[in-house]
């Protein structure tokens, strides 16, 4: 049985999380994604490794491709017993020309499904602060395009009509004809001083609004370049008090992530919440020890020690994935305690239901020997430490000072990653980026080493650094970088603390 099938899917207006839960299944199961220029790139993230990505962007007058050779490409890619999933920006039947690769598909006999997106011009004045509907203001709403076929003898838009029947009204991708357009609507009626806002990459960090009138926004707009939707109607005035998103502390920020892929997503998704840009530039990846047999042997006869001590959750997720391939679980850590740096390692334990005996109240070696020295007596006891390859020397040098008996094991270990932005000095050099964050030494070291020494002094005076704790600070003070912004407390939760309390301080 063939397996061909078409997915027409709404990619939303432009903030990933605006796709609906169908549209992100058939990005999943998509043997070939075709994707046009206002899909959020992020939403690629979530397809298999062995997707073919096709991008077909219509940018201005530059196109990757015609509509009729995307048309085309898609009878091909389907007819090759293959299931591809067509992104399109906003909605496919709301002015992105779903209609028309329907047709070609059913024409070609070839099996479809249209999932439907959140339109731009729904969501994009949702987030600049202004309902599209609202019983004080008007009960009426019409989308219309600013961009007709150029081929059309004449406009097929009623302007006599829709200038005055309609109480707001949504122009998708017309700031080339905003002169045109606004002057139609006052000729046929509609009141010169009809609020009206622009809102420019709506939805995401880079939004940015302007409003006036019909008779002012020509001239108030006219640094805005598309992508832009157009809102005109009395529900604009609605936006100086429903400005929800606009008004996040960390809106227009752009802020580097510089740890593993597997661990920046928690980190980003906090920025994004307070309304930043948040940058994946992954300069470590974890990868398995050279050599295993030291931790599988310590595994063992993981009976014979008192404590086992993680000082990473990258060493919690290590040292119980290996458990578990040498067919053992968590019974066999029966009458050991366990000590943990830091909540974020805490939490990594306790998800395979096992309880913390001891957290440092601070979350760095020095504290750790404290604490373990107010629970237990270290001389004569048995550590386990499986850490990472570059893991500091303080730590087990300390225990065994005192009398404990250290075994200090690799259980990952960190490499330089290869990340895909290599723009990014073009991009702070611009002023596109606002914050660069380290979470290790080690993420300070590789990103120096990626972005190379001879460019760090060119982002001098353009970004600002964010450290997550002292040791990090130190290696990057150390290496040349200037430390601005450093947590208080040694976590993630900590790090956006310091730097929202320092942008607050800024504005």
């Amino acid at each position: 049985m063939k397996r061909s099938m078409v997915y027409l899917v709404g990619a939303g207006p432009g903030d990933p999380k605006l796709i609906t839960i169908k549209g992100m299944e058939c990005i999943k199961k998509a043997d070939i994604i075709i994707y046009d220029y206002l899909v959020n790139v992020e939403l690629l993230r979530g397809a298999r490794p062995d997707v073919e990505f096709i991008y077909v962007g219509k940018q201005g007058g530059a196109h990757t491709l015609s509509q009729e050779e995307i048309n085309k490409l898609l009878v091909k890619k389907a007819q090759g017993d293959k299931i591809v999933t067509r992104l399109k920006g906003g909605d496919p039947y709301v002015f992105g020309r779903g209609g028309e690769e329907a047709l070609v598909l059913f024409e070609n006999h070839i099996p479809f499904e249209v999932i439907p997106g959140i339109t731009a011009a729904i969501a994009t004045p949702n987030y600049a602060g202004i309902p599209v509907t609202h019983r004080d203001f008007t009960s009426t709403f019409g989308l219309i395009t600013g961009h007709e076929d150029p081929t059309k003898d004449e406009s097929s838009i009623d302007w006599a009509k829709i200038s005055t029947g309609v109480g707001t009204l949504a122009f998708y991708m017309g700031i080339k004809n905003l002169p045109y357009i606004t002057g139609q609507l006052i000729k046929h009626g509609r009141d010169k001083d009809t609020p009206v806002a622009v809102i420019r990459w709506g939805t995401t960090s880079r939004q940015k609004t302007v409003v006036g009138t019909l008779s002012t926004i020509v001239q108030i707009a006219k640094d805005i370049k598309p992508p832009a939707i157009t809102i005109v109607g009395e529900v604009v005035k609605l936006r100086d008090q429903l400005n929800w998103f606009e008004t996040k502390p960390l809106f227009g920020k752009t802020i580097v992530v510089t740890r593993s892929r597997e661990q920046a997503s928690d980190f980003a998704d906090k920025l994004y919440e307070h309304g930043a840009h948040v940058i994946e530039f992954p300069t470590i990846e974890i990868a398995k020890p050279d050599d295993v047999k030291p931790l599988d042997d310590a595994i063992k006869v993981i009976h014979t020690f008192n404590w086992l001590v993680f000082t990473s959750t990258n060493g919690v997720d290590c040292f119980f994935q290996r458990l578990f391939e040498l067919g053992r679980d968590v019974r066999d850590l029966k009458g050991l305690k366990l000590c943990a740096i830091g909540p974020a390692t805490e939490e990594g334990i306790k998800k395979y239901y096992i309880k913390v005996d001891c957290r440092p109240p601070k979350f760095v070696a020095e504290s750790v020997v404290e604490e373990l020295k107010k629970v237990t007596p270290i001389k004569g006891e048995s550590f386990l430490l499986p850490r990472a390859d570059i893991a500091r020397s303080f730590l087990p040098e300390e225990l065994q000072k005192l009398g404990g008996k250290v075994t200090d094991l690799v259980a990952y270990k960190t490499i330089m990653a290869k990340p895909k932005d290599v723009d990014l000095v073009e991009k702070a050099k611009n002023g596109e980026i606002n914050i660069i964050t380290f979470t290790s030494s080690s993420t300070v070291r590789n990103f120096i080493q990626i972005v190379g020494e001879k460019n760090l002094a060119a982002l001098n005076g353009r970004v600002q650094y964010a450290s997550i704790g002292p040791i990090t600070t130190q290696t990057a003070e150390e290496m040349g970088l200037h430390i601005s912004i450093a947590a208080d407390e040694y976590t993630i939760p900590g790090l956006v603390n310091a730097i929202l309390e320092n942008v607050v301080s800024q504005k």
